[in-house]
């Protein structure tokens, strides 16, 4: 067998072990090794290639930018559990109450909230879910539109900064979180902004689909509404401040944020008077089962990826890319088709593990920005959550949503909050703008300007013998 023969083989594979339904860690592994012995077997690299196989593992568990994971991990599941969204969704609730759409407009404002303080799609699905579904129902709102617009919200979490797959994806791409963070802001904003229309389009033509709060169920007016939104909204924003605003100023790296985040998170709870040690407890085991995911599928793809690229895969790859017609522009449309369909079987750790090593080059090769490239893949797989049949959204939505909510309007729901997702992927495309505005483009100085003068061997022995 020839060894152009072997990456096809291994994805293959791969594929095969995925769809019989095999832990995904363990799958990556038993690829990566059945086919590096076979591949020591047939000559195609010596056995002591695989002696990088510890090296690579113990470089993972020494990254210190991965351990920024378990502290926004931790950060989440704390403001899970504290009641924060709880007064956040209330009172935003009751402040858009008389308008067409009031409370979907509050999922959305209070999910992109939730979304930066938190960056966990469970917690805000989960809180908002069983806070407000039951007031739309109670009220009159389309079923489709109320399951909808709380699973959206919470997967505005996947883009908005500190998400757990800007981290994954600027470690995997070799890029500054921070950049990658910031490069998020736009496409945040604007799928905040694409949310919002569409909630002001149904209003304007179906307003019976969501209709606004009678009088009877605003029972907070004036400024005692008002305040009870700053209680909630203003520790909220310091606790942004605190993790993103000290990483953009380059006061602190990701993993310090997180640890400063982690602690203003139990500062949030006690300060609501929710602080106890079931919910500690009960939240640093959330934190370490997500924590050991995480860390398995990493190993088990660096051992599928190293196994890879010993067969040359990676030239496989580059091969099979770069000759897609279009340059740039084929490149990206099949990139996005490819991912948004594997989003229908893999989560976005396994996608970010398997597939972006081995896209990354082929991107480099073509001209197109890193950074903006993980935006526009991060922007693509936040669909993951919305579609089946392995939206997580979705999962969490049905198991907290009262008996009466059909599985069916769940899914038929989220339809077109996955249209306005991939709308964002196509703004992202042809305005690559709206991702690279917001970084930092250096210092402002042209490299071809700077002379760099070396002293001479004569202008030297002036000097005192001390400093020759």
């Amino acid at each position: 067998m020839n060894v152009e023969y072997m990456p096809p083989l291994m994805f293959g594979g791969l594929v095969v072990f995925l769809l019989i339904g095999f832990p995904v860690a363990f799958s990556l592994c038993a690829v990566g090794l059945f086919f590096g012995f076979a591949s020591i077997e047939m000559g195609f690299f010596p056995a002591a290639y695989l002696g990088n196989l510890p090296l690579r593992v113990f470089g993972i568990l020494s990254n210190d930018l991965l351990l920024s994971i378990p502290f926004f991990t931790l950060m989440g599941a704390i403001l899970e559990r504290c009641r924060l969204a709880e007064d956040l969704l209330e009172g935003t609730g009751q402040l858009f109450g008389k308008v067409p759409g009031g409370l979907a407009y509050a999922v959305i404002l209070v999910g992109a909230v939730l979304g930066a303080i938190t960056g966990t799609v469970a917690a805000s699905v989960i809180a908002m879910g069983m806070i407000s579904l039951p007031i739309m129902m109670k009220y009159g709102y389309d079923m489709r539109i109320a399951t909808g617009v709380i699973a959206a919200s919470g997967t505005i979490t996947q883009v908005i900064p500190p998400s757990l797959v800007l981290i994954v994806l600027g470690d995997q791409l070799g890029k500054s979180v921070g950049d990658m963070y910031a490069g998020a802001i736009g496409p945040s904003i604007l799928q905040i902004l694409l949310f919002l229309a569409f909630i002001a389009g149904v209003s304007i033509f179906q307003p019976h689909k969501v209709p606004p709060l009678p009088d009877e169920a605003l029972h907070e007016r004036g400024w005692p509404l008002i305040w009870k939104v700053a209680k909630g909204m203003v520790p909220s924003i310091v606790l942004i401040f605190l993790v993103l605003g000290t990483i953009f100023m380059g006061l602190a790296t990701p993993t310090e944020a997180g640890a400063m985040g982690a602690v203003g998170a139990v500062g949030l709870a006690w300060m609501n008077r929710t602080l106890t040690w079931t919910l500690i407890r009960e939240a640093m085991a959330n934190t370490m089962r997500i924590t050991a995911m995480v860390i398995f599928i990493l190993i088990g793809a660096t051992v599928f990826s190293l196994v890879f690229q010993g067969v040359d895969g990676g030239l496989w790859i580059e091969h099979l890319l770069a000759q897609l017609p279009g340059g740039q522009t084929g490149f990206l449309i099949f990139v996005n088709i490819f991912v948004f369909f594997l989003a229908f079987f893999l989560d976005f750790f396994e996608i970010a593990f398997i597939v972006v090593p081995l896209l990354a080059p082929v991107a480099a090769k073509l001209g197109i920005d890193l950074v903006w490239f993980g935006v526009l893949l991060c922007v693509n797989m936040q669909t993951s959550f919305m579609h089946p049949p392995f939206g997580f959204a979705l999962f969490y939505l049905r198991g907290i949503a009262p008996k009466e909510v059909r599985s069916s309007d769940i899914y038929w729901g989220a339809i077109p909050w996955v249209g306005l997702q991939l709308v964002l992927v196509a703004v992202v495309i042809l305005w690559p703008e709206s991702v690279t505005y917001w970084i930092d483009r250096g210092t402002g100085v042209d490299p071809s300007t700077v002379r760099i003068e070396v002293p001479m061997p004569d202008m030297l022995d002036d000097e005192p013998p001390a400093f020759r």
